[in-house]
């Protein structure tokens, strides 16, 4: 299985890059593990619109052939973390090769971005910074791997 993020902008901050460097340590006996980045916008107030746009057509450029695509977005279904390892699982069994899930930046993802995706997943009504959502999101594919095998992990 690979599992690729797709998202909008670079990690600044060495804790967020730590983190996600620890758990695509972990990911590398489970799956293929890549983060794609395309360059944000700078957000101007009241240049939302513009910013989706452009964002989202890079985006939509590097979006990887024949891969089933998640976006990440608040208004998606929410799961459980048994749930998401469920609907891992059948992922894997129905024949999904490759995922994608996709992190917009911080205005979010553009409708064509998110209509091109197959489903929406939420992880929260909350809204997280971008770049944390990377960490969670990792963490939680790491967390539906270990559950998936029975592994110790899970709490």
């Amino acid at each position: 299985m690979k599992i690729t993020i797709l998202c909008v902008g670079k990690i600044k901050e060495a804790f967020y890059q730590d983190a996600l460097a620890e758990y695509a340590k972990r990911l590398l006996g489970y799956c293929t593990f890549e983060i794609i980045e395309v360059p944000d916008e700078k957000n101007l107030a009241g240049q939302e619109p513009q910013i989706l746009d452009k964002e989202g057509q890079r985006l939509l450029a590097r979006f990887p052939e024949h891969a089933y695509a998640v976006a990440l977005c608040i208004d998606g279904k929410e799961r459980s973390s048994l749930q998401l390892a469920d609907w891992l699982k059948t992922r894997m069994d129905q024949g999904d090769s490759h995922l994608v899930f996709v992190i917009g930046g911080s205005v979010g993802l553009a409708p064509a971005v998110i209509n091109h995706c197959q489903e929406r997943m939420s992880f929260s009504k909350l809204t997280f910074p971008h770049q944390l959502m990377r960490v969670i999101l990792a963490e939680q594919i790491y967390r539906s791997f270990r559950i998936i095998r029975g592994e110790p992990y899970h709490k």
